[in-house]
C-alpha cells in the first residue's frame, strides 16, 4: 500500500485489531461511535452490511480535513437463530438464556464489511456467512461459561475464539467471519480499491 494512503479500522474490537494485523498491513483505529439500533427489520446479510457502512461512514466524516487520503475498513457481525438476530447480551441472564436456545442446534453467523476511500468516495459491501453448529450443553455449563464473563460483548454470548470454542462442534464456511472479520473478502475489497496485500 503505497505511503499516501492510509487504512483506518472503524472499529475498537482487540480481535478485529488482531486480525488485520495477520495481513501485514499498517493501520490505525478509530472509534465510529456509530449507532447499532436499526429501525427497520432487515434481513440479516443487509444488517451487518448496514452497520458495517454505517461505521465507515461515520469515520470517513471524522477524518474529513484531516492529511492524506485514507481508506476505511468496517465490519458488523450478528448470530442468527431461525431467522432471529441474536445481539450481544444485555445481562448474564440474557447470556444464558441465548446460549440455551444455542445448544444442540445449528445456527448462522454472518459479518458485514465496508470499505471506503476517502479520495475517490468508491465504497464497496460485502457480506459473509458460515453454519456453526453448537454441541449440546448442560445449564450448568452454560452458567459457568457465562460466569468467565467471556460472553458479555459478543454476539450471540459467545466467543469462539476463546472458551466458546470449547461449545463449537463444526463450522461450515469462514471461521474469520465467525472471529468477526473475514480476511479473505477484505483481501478480495482491497483488491477492488487497487490495494493488494501480496
Amino acid at each position: 500500500m503505497s505511503r499516501d494512503l492510509q487504512l483506518v479500522l472503524a472499529s475498537t474490537s482487540p480481535r478485529r485489531r488482531e486480525l488485520l494485523a495477520r495481513l501485514g498491513l499498517s493501520f490505525t483505529v478509530k472509534d465510529s461511535q456509530a449507532s447499532e439500533d436499526i429501525r427497520d427489520p432487515l434481513p440479516p446479510a443487509e444488517f451487518v452490511s448496514a452497520l458495517a457502512q454505517r461505521k465507515v461512514q461515520a469515520v470517513a466524516r471524522q477524518l474529513q480535513g484531516q492529511p492524506g487520503t485514507h481508506l476505511v475498513l468496517g465490519a458488523d457481525t450478528a448470530v442468527v437463530l431461525n431467522g432471529e438476530i441474536l445481539g450481544k447480551p444485555q445481562s448474564e441472564d440474557h447470556a444464558v438464556e441465548m446460549l440455551t436456545r444455542l445448544q444442540g442446534n445449528d445456527h448462522w453467523v454472518y459479518t458485514g464489511v465496508c470499505l471506503r476511500h476517502t479520495g475517490s468516495g468508491k465504497e464497496v459491501v460485502r457480506h459473509s456467512k458460515c453454519k456453526v453448529s453448537m454441541r449440546p450443553l448442560a445449564p450448568e455449563k452454560i452458567l459457568r461459561y457465562v460466569r468467565t464473563q467471556e460472553p458479555m460483548d459478543k454476539a450471540g454470548a459467545y466467543g469462539i475464539q476463546g472458551l466458546g470454542s470449547t461449545l463449537v462442534s463444526g463450522i461450515e464456511g469462514d471461521y474469520y467471519a465467525v472471529v468477526g472479520l473475514p480476511l479473505a473478502l477484505v483481501s478480495d475489497l482491497l483488491g477492488e480499491l487497487g490495494v493488494e496485500i501480496y
